[in-house]
């Protein structure tokens, strides 16, 4: 049986395998003339014919080729049947450095379509593999998906980006794909309503990501939990909400999941520990809270875990250093509150040689690093930013070799460098800004070859630059600002060719910047602002073609602006403010700056020289040029900028009337500086003009007319310094019922006058206001006690009269107090003392205040400037006097005496304080160094008593007048403890006995009137008081030096008891004693007698002496 099988076998088996043999060898052979499928050629040319391809990436696809050479098409090379469509092309290696080179990219961009997916790609039936994610969001969209049940034995759909709204079914349609092994429908726009699928075909469903689309603040699709196959599952930032669901937990097959960016608002389940074969987990950013368990540890496959941006507390756990297999780690942004040492000890176990992620920023962490950072040999990445690490940097983290991201930024460390830091020979970036490293920069830095972003800005790095520092010539972003480098920029800076941004601004760098600085033609920003580099600019810096941003602000740069700047047509930003610029400045220095956006050159003496009709090119939004010469008339061009939000243009000499066209442009002003100008004319009361303004500056110039009106949207409005006239009626009292947001309002030196209206109800937001120097009259109403926020009240010479309103008791914020010069009458307020604890000046000189001062004020521990005088005030001096803590430390004030407001402000300084006082016996206005001044004036009283010996604790005081009063007793004899007394004045007072020996120690003592009190005995010899005029001790009963009246010297009695000679009978003189007289005598008119007659000698001995006191005091110091 067996021999008869085998003839027929063989017959049997050639006839089954040479048809085929035949085929692959015309195959094989290239004979075959196999093309496309006709039908699948057409529905690939209806796609294209339905897309808009604006970079011709389809030019291939025409009418008679064959679709199979197309490009994105891939065919079976057998059947010819089109498997593959590849429309999508992923983003280019190494990024996009400049805008040319992304506008090329979208150009040339695969997926970048836009147009509808017709049906037809539904009869590529034979399709395994549909790619049409499209970088151009939304720019491919759909009508539905019924063609997807056309393709059958699909396996990869990604249809990212895709616009799918319209289709509803989304879910049952491509349930009946039963091939599909790859789904991705990212950012679609998938209804938020998903309807309920009753059963799941898509068993074979191995990845599914629906990533960035709207489930409306659902739980998780349910439909999802059927598919038990799932390896990957991404539903990242779908607004899913409530806690994890449990059915997710039978999902075990899943080795990637995500669900970061929702709303779970739980913490992490416990069954979720259990997924022994999940390699990445991402929970970021999902408002989890509680702590992390231990069973963490259980996740034994885990490659990568990201916690980050949640609520966790707590520790973490040290089970998280037993997941060998881990290589990263993110658990930034939560509240592990934990040494940063304990977290690295945990993790040093077999994850020591393996990690080579970890994130832990803005997990307020502590405590020091320790050198056992230096065993994680095979970390890439290690950012620590924004926490509370402190101490030094260890010397081991040079053993991290493989580093290339480091990011200690926004910490406490401190000390310098380690000068093994050249050994991360692979870092690419680097940061440690906002420490307070010190010292050197050290010289290892030029062994970085890799660099390309270093940032030390904000520590306080000292000393010079390298000048190896040009070796680093991967660099492209380079950062010292904010430190206290010094000396010239190096040279070699200028071979750092790849160089995009560069700030070494608010250091104390000098010098010239080289005329070779046009070298780094990619500089995209440079900032060398607040420092100390002189000289010209140079005129390379025209080359920088790329620049968008350029500051040389706050330094010495002399000459003129360089022409050729009119070139750097790419400039948005530039700031060239506060140097030594001079000469003319011409439409030519702008011919090209046509993105120009924000121009900052104030403080420099600059003529702007332009035609009358010049229209610039660029459309400002940001424009500085205080102190330039624009006058006399106002600049026409700016009515042209209509897209200006502020406008500083003060001090520039214009003495013109403001046109009616800059008044239209006015509504678009957030910042409007037009002060210290000759500026006429009146300003409309038009509610639209300055209707969006926040801050208006008018001050110094000629306005005239009636107050305008203003928005309630105005922060900041100072019309001081003009001829403002009528009554203010009109402008407060305009739209009662609308809420002012103005927080300073200054009105200071105009003609207003008439009473105040009681219509301050809605300016509650006011912190300072200024009505001095005006001829306002009347009581001050009762509302100004709705000003609760109130810090400064300037009332200062007007005719304002009665008492002081007791609603001014609300102010409990007030800080400065000034209504002298006017008639308020009646006893000063208890409750100034009760209420205003936070005042540190007060001035009610020049009123007609009588009666006590009260003890209360004794409570305002931080006066430092108290001002009584020109009153009708009676009774004797507190002895409390000494609470005044501020006066009673030498200490210079730390206050801030200058306005901040709650809004933004972008002006160049903050307006100050200022305060007119009679110091010295001058009166001068104090503002930049009001915060140093401390006095008391009680002059031109009716005060009686004593000084009160408790005064002299006020050893901070700079003035003390008590003039004019009716005070008695003596001046207190430890008066020389007021170490800081520049000014004393005790003069028209009826004090008596002698001046205290201790007033000859007060060495900084330049002005004294102690005139026409009842003083008796001899003015105390010292280093000071010898220096003053006659004119501080006359009207007394003083002597010695400086007065002509010299105290009487007593006589030298004879010695009686000398013995006659026994050889003569008279008296025996005795010359020893005779020599001695007569050597005094000589001595004493030979030295003394110069000093007395010689006023000028008399001065410089004095001086000499002073000068040997303070020499001897630092030897012993020494």
């Amino acid at each position: 049986m067996e021999a008869s099988f085998r003839p027929v076998s063989f017959p049997f088996l050639a006839f089954l395998f040479l048809p085929n043999f035949f085929f692959f060898f015309f195959f094989c052979t290239g004979l075959s003339e196999l093309r496309c499928i006709d039908t699948e050629r057409q529905a690939l040319l209806n796609f294209k014919q339905h897309l808009i391809d604006s970079s011709n990436r389809l030019s291939s696809w025409t009418v008679h080729g064959d679709c199979c050479q197309w490009e994105g098409v891939v065919c079976h090379n057998v059947t010819g049947y089109v498997h593959e469509l590849h429309l999508r092309t992923s983003y280019p290696e190494g990024g996009l450095a400049t805008d040319k080179q992304y506008e090329a990219y979208l150009l040339s961009m695969f997926g970048g379509f836009v147009g509808l997916i017709p049906h037809q790609l539904g009869n590529l039936s034979n399709l395994r593999f549909l790619n049409l994610e499209s970088y151009i969001t939304y720019g491919l969209y759909v009508n539905n998906l019924e063609w997807l049940s056309g393709l059958p034995l699909l396996q990869h759909l990604d249809m990212s980006y895709v616009n799918l709204s319209k289709a509803s079914d989304w879910v049952q349609l491509t349930n009946t794909l039963p091939s599909l092994l790859d789904l991705r429908l990212y950012d679609c726009q998938l209804r938020p309503f998903v309807p309920p699928t009753p059963t799941v075909n898509s068993s074979s469903l191995l990845t599914l990501d629906l990533s960035e689309n709207y489930f409306e603040n659902t739980l998780i699709p349910s439909w999802i939990f059927g598919l038990r196959n799932l390896v990957s599952l991404d539903l990242s930032n779908t607004y899913c909400q409530g806690p994890i669901s449990l059915d997710l937990q039978n999902m075990t097959s899943l080795s990637h999941l995500d669900l970061s960016g929702n709303n779970f608002n739980s913490s992490i389940p416990n069954w979720l520990y259990s997924f022994s074969r999940l390699e990445f987990l991402n929970l970021r950013n999902s408002t989890l809270q509680g702590s992390i368990s231990s069973a963490i540890g259980n996740l034994t496959s885990a490659i990568s875990i990201d916690l980050s941006g949640n609520e966790f507390g707590g520790k973490l756990p040290r089970s998280l250093g037993n997941l060998c297999t881990l290589r990263e780690i993110r658990l930034s942004s939560n509240k592990w509150s934990q040494e940063i040492s304990e977290i690295l000890e945990s993790l040093s176990g077999c994850l020591s040689d393996r990690l080579e992620i970890l994130y832990l920023s803005r997990s307020q962490l502590h405590g020091h690093l320790t050198d056992e950072l230096g065993v994680f040999k095979n970390l890439v990445e290690l950012s620590f930013e924004s926490n509370s690490i402190s101490g030094p940097i260890p010397v081991s983290l040079a053993n991290l070799s493989s580093l290339t991201n480091l990011d200690f930024s926004y910490n406490q460390f401190n000390g310098t460098l380690p000068q093994n830091f050249g050994q991360l020979k692979n870092l690419v970036s680097l940061s440690f800004q906002s420490n307070s490293i010190s010292g050197p920069i050290p010289m290892s830095l030029e062994n970085l070859s890799s660099l390309t972003n270093l940032d030390f800005s904000y520590n306080q790095f000292s000393g010079t630059l390298p000048q190896n520092f040009g070796q680093l010539k991967n660099l492209v972003s380079l950062s010292f600002q904010s430190n206290s480098i010094s000396g010239p920029i190096p040279m070699s800076l200028e071979n750092l060719s790849s160089l995009t941004n560069l700030d070494f601004s608010h250091n104390l760098f000098s010098g010239t910047l080289s005329q070779n600085f046009g070298q780094l033609k990619n500089l995209v920003s440079l900032f060398f602002r607040n420092n100390s580099i002189s000289g010209p600019l140079p005129l390379s810096l025209g080359n920088l073609s790329s620049l968008t941003m350029l500051d040389l602000s706050n330094n010495l740069f002399n000459g003129t602006v360089p022409q050729n700047f009119g070139q750097l047509s790419k400039l948005g930003y530039l700031s060239i403010g506060s140097n030594m610029l001079e000469g003319v400045v011409s439409k030519s220095h702008f011919s090209n700056l046509t993105r120009l956006k924000e121009f900052y050159a104030f403080g420099n003496r600059l003529t702007l020289n332009v035609s009358h009709d010049w229209i610039p090119p660029f459309q400002l939004e940001f424009l500085s040029l205080r102190s330039w010469n624009l006058g006399p008339k106002f600049p026409p061009w700016l009515c042209s900028q209509r897209n200006l939000q502020y406008l500083d243009i003060s001090n520039t000499q214009i003495s013109d009337v403001i046109p009616p066209s800059i008044w239209n442009l006015s509504s678009q002003f957030h910042y409007l500086n037009l002060s210290h100008n000759q500026i006429n004319g009146e300003i409309q009361n038009n509610p639209s003009i300055l209707s969006t303004s926040r801050v208006i500056d008018l001050s110094s110039n000629q306005f005239k007319g009636s107050l305008p009106y203003i928005s309630s949207s105005v922060i900041m409005l100072d019309l001081s310094n003009n001829s403002f006239s009528k009554s203010i009626s009109s402008f407060l009292c305009f739209k009662t019922n609308d809420s002012k947001s103005i927080e300073y309002l200054n009105l200071e030196r105009n003609n207003l006058s008439g009473k105040i209206p009681d219509c301050w109800m809605k300016w509650n937001s006011l912190v300072v206001l200024n009505l001095a120097n005006n001829n306002f009259s009347g009581s001050f109403p009762a509302s100004i006690g709705y000003l609760r926020l109130l810090k400064s009240l300037h009332l200062y010479n007007n005719k304002f009269s009665g008492n002081l309103p007791s609603s001014l008791r609300n102010c409990e914020n007030l800080v400065t107090f000034d209504v002298a010069e006017n008639e308020f009458v009646g006893s000063i307020p208890s409750w100034i003392g009760h209420r205003f604890s936070s005042l540190m000046i007060l001035n009610l000189h020049s009123n007609n205040f009588h009666g006590h001062i009260p003890k209360e004020l004794c409570a305002l521990t931080s006066l430092q400037i108290l001002d009584l005088s020109h009153n009708k005030l009676s009774g004797g001096i507190l002895g409390c006097v000494k609470n005044f803590s501020a006066m009673a430390t030498k200490n210079n004030s730390n206050a801030d005496m200058s306005f901040h407001p709650s809004d933004y402000y972008y002006g160049e300084t903050d307006p100050l304080e200022s305060e007119l006082l009679v110091i010295k016996g001058q009166a001068l206005e104090y503002s930049t160094i009001l915060h140093l001044v401390k006095c008391i004036d009680f002059s031109k009283n009716s005060l009686s008593g004593e000084i009160p010996k408790e005064i002299t604790n006020l050893q901070g005081l700079q003035s003390l007048n008590l003039s004019y009063n009716l005070l008695i007793g003596s001046i207190p004899e430890n008066i020389g403890a007021m170490g800081s007394l520049e000014s004393i004045d005790f003069s028209m007072n009826q004090l008596f006995g002698q001046i205290p020996s201790s007033m000859s120690s007060l060495t900084f003592l330049n002005h004294l009137n102690l005139s026409n009190n009842n003083l008796i005995g001899k003015i105390p010899l010292g280093t000071q008081l010898q220096s003053f005029n006659e004119s501080s001790f006359t009207g007394n009963k003083l002597c010695g030096l400086p007065l002509s009246n010299n105290c009487a010297i007593n006589d030298v009695n004879p010695n009686n008891e000398n013995k006659g000679s026994k050889h003569k009978g008279g008296l025996e003189v005795d010359w020893f004693f005779v020599s001695m007289a007569l050597g005094f005598v000589v001595g004493f008119w030979g030295v003394c007698g110069p000093l007395l007659l010689n006023k000028q000698w008399r001065i410089m001995y004095f001086q000499f002496l002073d000068h040997m006191e303070y020499k001897l005091k630092s030897l012993v110091l020494l």
